[in-house]
């Protein structure tokens, strides 16, 4: 089966009693690239981000890209992001929208697909709008086009709202 590049964003605000929010995102990566049929071939730095949304005096988040290459279809990989998620603490509350949590893995790309199923939007619906997604994505493949409005992310990024994004530490690629 051939491999699709997809990109993954990650977030983290609450720690756990094993690690706090970066070993968090690490220990995501390192599931992620012991799963059968991905490979994470890149990552980028660590962002601290103001929360966007949701319950008032949320922590910062700390916030990733990772770059694989897998094959999965996409609904596999959502599958396989929502496993990661659940074993590292992630607890859904369809009542706190944008809610402080241990880790959120958003499939924002897969390869060139656009696709719309319920469950599963890709490219994110809200790629273009998020600078926390679209720094650490932007440093690990710069030239990057949305398939759906077929715009440079780097000219999305220039449009952007303002909010305080800043380098803090390294994620790395597994051995």
């Amino acid at each position: 089966m051939m491999a699709t590049t997809a990109c993954i964003a990650l977030g983290s605000n609450l720690d756990l009693p094993e690690g706090n929010s970066a070993w968090i995102l690490a220990e995501s990566v390192r599931r992620l690239n012991d799963s059968m049929g991905v490979r994470v071939i890149a990552a980028s730095s660590i962002y601290r981000t103001a929360p966007v949304g949701g319950p008032p005096d949320q922590r910062d988040y700390l916030n990733a890209v990772v770059v694989v290459e897998t094959t999965h279809s996409a609904r596999a990989l959502l599958e396989l992001l929502l496993a990661i998620e659940a074993g590292l603490g992630r607890v859904r509350d369809a009542a706190v929208r944008n809610g402080p949590r241990t880790l959120d893995l958003d499939l924002v790309l897969f390869g060139d697909a656009v696709i719309d199923e319920s469950g599963l939007h890709v490219p994110h619906p809200r790629l273009e709008e998020r600078s926390f997604v679209l720094r650490p994505l932007l440093e690990v493949l710069p030239h990057l086009i949305n398939p759906r409005t077929e715009r440079a992310l780097a000219s999305a990024l220039r449009s952007c709202s303002s909010e305080a994004v800043s380098v803090c530490g390294i994620l790395g690629v597994p051995p």
